[in-house]
């Protein structure tokens, strides 16, 4: 599965300032913020590894991403477009790849670019999770729920096992839009936008939970979708997390 980063505006700006925050940011914003961006005299030139997200990016996007669909909760993982290099070609100019290097490269590096270009995508989001996490941990799982994180599970996975908890808590969340048959249990947001407003509803449309309550403010909402609930909607949250 694939997703694209374009997200929310607020939460987009809260992640960067984060990042600027600590003075560690790498690029200023992620490569697909800026894909629809013209390209101008005083542009900084892409990396490899924003040159590889870009073509990455033009891949079709399964169903869960289209408009009205069902997306699945928790931490998605983007997928190259075909063919991709056989995993006996997977081999950097000079030096060689660790075991999980090549795990994480595995069936996502594209035959026209270089692997280790491909790796570089894997270990910036590695770096995003770790200074993101260093500085609000939240901010950082919400980011790898809404997807904002690149290949946020192989990366964590493979490439930086110690952010695992960021990782964990990030399962079972879910991203703004529509869920089918959504888990019963609490959530609560970590960067919602003024605008943040939701639905759980059940058998044939009925309304079960709604928000924000009147005279609420501020980014941080709770909400309970009890169980038996058909579908849950979402919009200027950003992400729901888990407890």
């Amino acid at each position: 599965m694939r997703t694209h980063l374009r997200r929310p505006a607020a939460a987009t700006l809260l992640l960067a300032a984060v990042l600027t925050a600590t003075g560690c940011s790498s690029g200023g914003s992620d490569p697909a913020d800026r894909a629809g961006a013209s390209p101008s005299a005083s542009a900084p030139a892409l990396s490899d590894a924003e040159r590889v997200a870009r073509e990455q990016e033009g891949a079709t996007a399964p169903p869960a991403q289209r408009p009205g669909a069902s997306a699945p909760a928790g931490p998605r993982a983007s997928a190259p477009a075909a063919p991709v290099r056989p995993d006996a070609s997977l081999t950097p100019a000079t030096g060689s790849f660790t075991p999980r290097e090549k795990e994480y490269l595995s069936g996502r590096v594209p035959r026209s670019v270089d692997p280790a270009a491909v790796l570089d995508v894997g270990k910036e989001s590695c770096q995003r999770i770790e200074r993101t996490a260093r500085h609000d941990k939240d901010a950082a799982v919400a980011a790898v729920v809404a997807g904002d994180v690149r290949d946020a599970r192989d990366a964590v996975t493979h490439l930086c096992p110690e952010q695992r908890p960021v990782l964990d808590a990030a399962e079972g969340g879910y991203p703004d839009g529509t869920h089918a048959s959504p888990a019963a249990g609490r959530y609560r947001t970590a960067a919602a936008r003024p605008g943040c407003t939701w639905r759980v509803t059940g058998a044939g449309g009925r309304d079960l939970a709604a928000g924000p309550a009147p005279g609420a403010s501020g980014e941080r909402h709770t909400l309970t979708i009890p169980a038996g609930a058909a579908a849950f909607t979402s919009s200027g949250c950003y992400a729901w997390l888990r407890g």
